[in-house]
């Protein structure tokens, strides 16, 4: 069993913002040569998601608007106090999201459906931002 992992450094722009992660990941797999296993896609930060879904603009702009419906961005939250951002928000969204992703690896090559994506999702505000990439199983023999 072989395991490596790999840091993405990347600057976000705007809230919310999707950014396709998956040729990254996919060029982290072939650099590890595990030809079995999983990735697992994590963010170490709490107010950024991982997901996985289609990269269609207007999905993307529907779900931005799911977001914003459930939970607004111009709402009073316990977190918004002159102690913090006034990223309660971000938060929130970030709970019903979640940090990571795990994608089975088969024959050196991500398991994703064919319209399947991973995003790095940004819920705050532009900033630097980080993403790990542990990639594990067997390699090729």
């Amino acid at each position: 069993m072989e395991l490596k992992m790999y840091t993405v450094s990347l600057q976000t722009k705007l809230s919310p913002q999707f950014i396709d992660i998956t040729d990254d990941v996919d060029a982290f797999v072939k650099i590890s040569e595990i030809d079995k296993g999983n990735a697992v896609v994590f963010s170490p930060h709490t107010t950024t998601a991982i997901i996985i879904n289609e990269n269609d603009s207007k999905l993307l702009q529907d779900f931005a608007d799911v977001l914003e419906h459930l939970v607004p961005k111009k709402q009073n939250y316990n977190h918004n106090t002159s102690e913090y951002e006034g990223n309660g928000h971000s938060h929130c969204r970030q709970i019903l999201l979640g940090s990571s992703e795990t994608v089975l690896i088969e024959d050196g090559k991500l398991c994703l459906g064919a319209w399947q994506r991973i995003f790095f999702v940004e819920l705050d505000s532009p900033r630097d931002r980080k993403i790990i990439i542990q990639i594990m199983g067997n390699k090729n023999l």
